[in-house]
């Protein structure tokens, strides 16, 4: 494995290398400290391969890793850039990874992605994050579980099958809260569903746009793979990449779903907005009548009509409720249109 200077390792430990494992095809990881680590870094001999994993936040890591690592000079531009869509690329003879970490909680949708940055060669494999991340933990729980790995691709795979299952259970639990938005459609609770649609919805399609794997850049890598990359680690890039599609597929089938309730129930309200403008109208043109009749009656002018007859009070009545029976029928067949 090609590096520069050697490091002490002290001063590995203080420019963030969280923890390392070395990697024998057929045999389980072993966790290294990081004087082994080291030692590993300036031998690199026989099929051995490693996996490093460092910290970010770290004023010094990305000048460590570019003083004693063999890296890309694009892997640490990707380390700056503010795009972070998630895909994984062949960038001068490696496989350079940006995945997309999900903290599953609605309720703080600020916080809820993080990043993971992976380079990986032949015989390492380099991640880095900023902040702690679900998908790395369980890479090395599966890795302390005694899983063998026979390549740095196999690593890099299992981090996107992680990513993949947490993103399922995400549908999932996401699918539980519309199912029974819906059973509440017909409910009094209209607004706050609509709220809550709203803010899942929301969530979703920033998820959506944040995991979802760039098509092309993998497209490039499976059809240009790099001379070191085995046929069975293709074959399993793949298999993972499409595994993760079809869940990008069920996410984007529920944003669809919620979309389609979030417009069931507008219409709903909107049809409650109506009835509610009928009701008005109909109070409206009922009082229309005796409003008309009594400014007429109510002018102080001279020959107002009735004025002496002893049964003009019945007759303004009779009037009233004629024109009011007439008004109303007019009214209740316009109902239909609302």
């Amino acid at each position: 494995m090609p590096v520069a200077n050697p490091a002490s390792p002290h001063e590995a430990d203080l420019h963030g290398l969280l923890y390392a494992y070395v990697f024998r095809p057929g045999e389980p990881g072993r966790e290294l400290d990081v004087a082994q680590a080291v030692t590993q870094l300036q031998d690199g001999q026989g099929e051995q391969f490693l996996w490093l994993h460092l910290n970010l936040a770290h004023a010094a890591c990305e000048r460590w890793m570019k003083t004693h690592l063999d890296l890309p000079e694009t892997f640490f531009e990707t380390l700056r850039e503010g795009s972070r869509s998630t895909r994984i690329e062949h960038i001068d003879s490696a496989l350079l990874a940006v995945v997309n970490d999900v903290l599953f909680s609605f309720g703080m949708v600020s916080s809820d992605v993080s990043t993971l940055w992976a380079c990986a060669r032949s015989r390492l494999l380099v991640s880095a994050r900023l902040q702690p991340l679900h998908s790395v933990d369980e890479l090395r729980s599966s890795v302390k579980r005694g899983e063998r790995f026979g390549s740095t691709v196999e690593l890099l795979v299992h981090l996107v099958r992680d990513q993949g299952d947490l993103l399922t259970q995400v549908v999932r639990e996401t699918t539980l809260k519309v199912d029974r938005i819906e059973d509440q459609l017909l409910s009094l609770r209209l607004s706050d569903n609509r709220a809550e649609l709203s803010s899942l919805r929301r969530v979703l399609v920033r998820l959506q746009r944040l995991l979802a794997l760039e098509p092309g850049s993998l497209l490039r890598l499976l059809n240009r793979p790099p001379e070191w990359l085995r046929e069975q680690d293709i074959r399993q890039l793949r298999a993972s990449t499409e595994e993760f599609s079809v869940i990008i597929n069920d996410l984007t089938s529920l944003v669809e779903r919620i979309k389609l309730l979030q417009e069931e129930i507008a219409a709903k309200l909107t049809e409650e907005n109506n009835r509610t403008l009928f009701t008005l109208t109909v109070v409206t043109v009922l009082a229309l009548p005796i409003n008309i009749i009594a400014g007429f009656f109510g002018m102080n002018v001279g020959g107002v009509p009735l004025a002496d007859d002893p049964h003009g009070f019945w007759v303004l009545v009779a009037l009233v409720v004629t024109f009011t029976v007439i008004a109303g029928r007019w009214a209740f067949r316009k109902r239909g249109d609302y």
